[in-house]
């Protein structure tokens, strides 16, 4: 199978080509010098030429809470760009699967529970990433747009939870809440510092999954896309507060120091948790545990370090 995938370069799509069942098909993984996603000619003078078996879009432009808070215009305006070119293209040269990754900041923002696919465009976008989260939200209504256009087109979203492991970034600009515990904490036995500061109150609930089993699932169900539903949340399940996540990342690097809080940063939404009962139907679930999943993450940094 001959496959696309955009944003190769990025945590989920290096943990995807490092599979081994990468090898099984001819991957497409241009870098951005190779292709422009913000440019509609080149994709769709790429998409013509290659004609790709199957697309799976992890492009976009992405960053942390306060990229998000001081840029909102560029996350909008870019993942626009990507999102509708790139399926635009796909659409042109008759691409038959197609899987998009989605975000579940795409949410609304004030609900109680676990977040529903059938809960999307329901409420009010969390204000600290609305622009990203828009540009998820086009590119989604997209894919089931334009693959509801032809017989035997199968496009499917997936949205994931928070991602984090080994590829992960770690520049604060962009990092987004274990990947930043990491770096503060990997930072703090650096100096030989005695305080972490956290954002917020700590008490804000995260559902982070191992961006290896994001790559398990797609490489499960790749070339099986008629068996999941046009829209599929594809996470954990389960939760923890940001004062869980730093104790994990203190336990596992070994900081035995304090931790203090600045209650004038922003913390996004306090709780974001997705119901994976899709998921479960499948027979799949993600088996990387964290504490395994932040020693994979912090031996990867420190590899490199």
């Amino acid at each position: 199978m001959k496959i696309l995938v955009t944003g190769a370069a990025g945590m989920v799509g290096r943990n995807l080509l490092a599979d081994p069942r990468s090898r099984r098909h001819l991957i497409l993984a241009p870098s951005r010098n190779e292709l422009d996603l913000t440019d509609s000619i080149a994709c769709d003078a790429y998409l013509v030429r290659e004609r790709p078996d199957l697309v799976v879009h992890l492009a976009a432009v992405v960053g942390g809470l306060q990229a998000h808070i001081d840029t909102p215009a560029t996350f909008l305006a870019d993942n626009l760009a990507i999102g509708l070119n790139l399926l635009t293209a796909a659409r042109r040269s008759q691409t038959p699967g197609l899987i998009n990754v989605g975000s579940s900041c795409m949410y609304p923002r004030d609900r109680q529970g676990a977040l529903r696919e059938d809960q999307l465009l329901t409420g009010p976008l969390e204000p600290t990433n609305e622009g990203y989260a828009l540009a998820k939200l086009a590119a989604w209504k997209l894919t089931q747009a334009f693959g509801r256009e032809a017989p035997g087109r199968l496009w499917r979203t997936l949205i994931p939870p928070n991602l984090y492991g080994p590829y992960d970034r770690y520049d604060p600009a962009r990092s987004h809440l274990l990947a930043a515990a990491i770096a503060k904490i990997d930072r703090a036995l650096s100096v030989d510092a005695q305080e972490v500061e956290i954002w917020g109150d700590g008490m804000a609930r995260r559902e982070f999954m191992f961006a290896g089993d994001l790559a398990d699932f797609i490489w499960r169900f790749h070339d099986r896309l008629e068996d999941l539903p046009e829209t599929l949340n594809v996470g954990v399940g389960e939760d923890a507060t940001v004062n869980d996540y730093y104790r994990t990342v203190a336990a596992v690097m070994g900081y035995r120091g304090a931790f203090s809080h600045d209650l004038g940063r922003p913390v996004g939404m306090r709780r974001k948790l997705l119901d994976v009962t899709g998921q479960t139907r499948l027979g799949w679930r993600p088996v990387t545990h964290l504490v395994e999943g932040v020693s994979a993450a912090v031996a990867a940094l420190r590899s490199i370090s």
